[in-house]
């Protein structure tokens, strides 16, 4: 967990996986924290640089100023100060997932920021959800009663009956966690969504489609925003794709993660859905080239194509980069140990081109130390003494001061 100053307030976030991966930002739901991904991380970091944080006054992020307001908008922007400030370029365009009030988030971005955005998947939200009254209401009770003392009656709408019944400790560990937050972030954030209404104001007023994938998820057992409320959404938004699923209720990170995670995967990459039956395109395969080895290198090599070995490049595209290296069965970082070592080991010049890629992907020094150990021991000595001798000449390895 790592923490960041925005705006006079401290965000605690986490920020996972390769630089050389497409960027997905996951926002989670009103009184929890960023840790309901976490079931999702492992699959997740194989295909993309995943940034999780905490909301005002949840988890570890500061609280509001007491006697302030807060807009989605403001969220919205705070979450883009935050990628600004740990590094990401503004004309970065990022995948983004939001649950809940996340889902409203996620909704900031399409209305004020569609041009930063890849995709947006919205789950278990709506573009009004409930209502100024029902939402003041609450915020008055939790100033008055705390979180706490109210945990006992919330949490018990966040999940499908069946999750209860699976896991006896799954409403006393989160009415634990959502006690735990600051009480008047919470009071804000509920007249937020009381005063959130974004009908009308999606996919250019909603007659239009926007310049990216859409995707929404509902769970039929979600008292908060049922599938209703999600297919309202869905009439604001062109060409947004609705899926429910049976069984399961707000939080589908919580109780359904694996189910979640595949409709994830193949809702930000559609056109890896069929591979088993059509091969994966060239474009997904030259998309993934881009992204291990760079944008300029990729570029050099289709410059100097030729008549002769066009063909061949195409090949290389749409088998290595596409059906390889784009099928996250293995992460980039274990494709690249592999490659890595193979090249060592035939004594290939792709070595070159494959070492500077592993520190592009972000292998340790102790990672590369072992995948040319295996090399010595299992294709020879000579073979492995070059490679550490190239890696050397390209950067890798510190030198030992003289004692």
């Amino acid at each position: 967990m790592s923490f960041a100053k925005i705006h006079h307030r401290t965000l605690s976030y986490r920020l996972l996986g390769s630089e050389a991966l497409p960027l997905l930002v996951l926002a989670h739901p009103l009184g929890m924290n960023q840790s309901v991904w976490d079931e999702l991380l492992p699959r997740l970091i194989s295909r993309y640089r995943v940034l999780t944080w905490d909301l005002p006054g949840h988890g570890a992020s500061g609280p509001l100023e007491p006697g302030g307001a807060i807009t989605p908008q403001d969220l919205a922007d705070e979450l883009l100060a935050l990628l600004a400030e740990v590094g990401i370029a503004d004309t970065t365009r990022l995948h983004f997932v939001g649950t809940s009030i996340g889902g409203v988030i996620g909704q900031a971005l399409i209305a004020h920021h569609p041009e930063r955005l890849a995709s947006a998947s919205l789950t278990n939200t709506g573009a009004q959800i409930g209502n100024l009254e029902l939402w003041s209401a609450r915020a008055g009770r939790v100033r008055a009663e705390g979180l706490a003392a109210m945990s006992g009656e919330i949490v018990p709408r966040w999940f499908a009956a069946r999750a209860f019944e699976a896991n006896s400790a799954l409403a006393p560990g989160w009415q634990l966690a959502m006690g735990r937050g600051d009480d008047e972030s919470y009071a804000q954030l509920c007249e937020m969504l009381g005063q959130a209404d974004f009908r009308g104001r999606l996919g250019d007023a909603g007659h239009h489609p926007p310049a990216f994938r859409v995707n929404l998820l509902a769970g039929s057992e979600d008292l908060a925003t049922p599938p209703a409320s999600l297919a309202a959404l869905a009439e604001h938004i062109p060409g947004a794709e609705l899926t429910v699923f049976d069984g399961v209720g707000h939080v589908p990170s919580v109780e359904a993660p694996q189910r979640l995670c595949d409709w994830l995967l193949d809702a930000l990459a559609p056109e890896l859905g069929d591979v088993a039956e059509h091969g994966v395109a060239y474009s997904v395969g030259i998309e993934t080239r881009k992204q291990v080895l760079g944008e300029a290198h990729v570029a050099r090599s289709t410059a100097k194509a030729t008549s002769l070995d066009a063909p061949f490049q195409q090949m290389i595209t749409r088998l290595a980069w596409g059906e390889l290296w784009s099928n996250d069965d293995l992460t980039r970082r274990e494709r690249s140990m592999i490659t890595t070592g193979i090249l060592a080991a035939l004594g290939r010049e792709e070595l070159t081109l494959h070492l500077n890629t592993a520190q592009r992907i972000g292998l340790s020094e102790a990672e590369l130390r072992q995948v040319l150990m295996h090399v010595a021991i299992y294709a020879g000595v000579p073979a492995a003494n070059h490679a550490f001798a190239l890696a050397k000449e390209l950067g890798w390895g510190a030198c030992e001061g003289e004692g």
